[in-house]
């Protein structure tokens, strides 16, 4: 092969490569500070808000950090202080809205909220225990020092490590996986305390304003109106509450719904 020859073939195989580095897979709509973020082949370099999110991108959160991202399919990740995460894969049709998705925590928290990906089954999550997959749901899920666990809001959850495969079908249970050759424990009820230190994790601390510079606070009533205009933070479904405090979850997972415009259809005892 002659040198020019070469060169045309290396020019070639990088326009190949680098549309799929650049692919973009969704934007940050809450940014705290300090969150950081390392494009492939990139420096590190501080989120905000409107940022657009990157196939293979990683994102780190302070203990004073915390982010929520949108990608292209209504899906939304909502990720904790002292949290690090690995956009893996991200391939999203509009059209037919087929295509993957896949994440790795590697340590922290995180709650994703399911978009068209999520309720065709093909969202992943992976851990150093486990790969959990999601279809048509909301979840939370932490990794440290003792473990994994995944929490099950709505929806079908999978969990499959080298111990074998568990399914989670019930709203407001989790499992601990301790290793990856370690079975999961078995689904037991979150407490509502749980529940109550995930959405206090998850969620501004008082003083910070999601990356909205001027926003300091805004009230906004269960169905009724923020100000002049009418407040869309209303359920479509009647509530049922439960011991797991489903109330609290139901409140901003409606919120989030709404905001990405992604409504499921009614639940059955918390299997869709």
């Amino acid at each position: 092969m002659t040198a020019g020859r070469l060169a045309v073939c290396i020019a070639g195989a990088l326009m190949a490569v680098l549309p799929a580095a650049a692919q973009e897979v969704g934007t940050t709509t809450a940014v705290n500070p300090t969150s950081e973020s390392t494009r492939p082949g990139a420096t590190t370099q501080t989120l905000t808000v409107g940022a657009r999110i990157v196939h293979k991108e990683r994102i780190h959160t302070t203990p004073t950090g915390s982010v929520q991202l949108l990608f292209l399919d209504k899906s939304t990740l909502s990720i904790a202080p002292n949290t690090s995460i690995l956009i893996d894969e991200y391939v999203y049709n509009p059209s037919s809205n087929s295509g993957h998705m896949l994440t790795t925590l590697t340590q922290g928290a995180l709650r994703f909220v399911g978009g068209a990906l999520s309720h065709q089954g093909q969202a992943s999550i992976n851990t150093s225990d486990a790969a959990i997959g999601i279809r048509g749901g909301t979840v939370t899920i932490t990794q440290g020092p003792n473990g994994t666990k995944v929490i099950d809001h709505y929806g079908v959850v999978t969990i499959q490590n080298g111990a074998g495969t568990m399914t989670i079908s019930r709203s407001g249970f989790f499992v601990l996986i301790t290793g990856w050759n370690t079975p999961p424990s078995q689904p037991q009820p979150v407490s509502q305390q749980e529940i109550a230190y995930y959405l206090k994790l998850l969620t501004s601390k008082p003083g910070q304003n999601g990356g909205v510079p001027g926003l300091t606070s805004v009230t906004i009533n269960p169905c009724g109106t923020i100000g002049p205009q009418p407040s869309y933070n209303c359920p479509n479904t009647p509530w049922t509450p439960n011991e797991a405090g489903q109330n609290a979850w139901q409140t901003i997972l409606q919120g989030t719904q709404h905001g990405t415009g992604t409504i499921p259809p009614p639940s059955r005892g918390g299997i869709p």
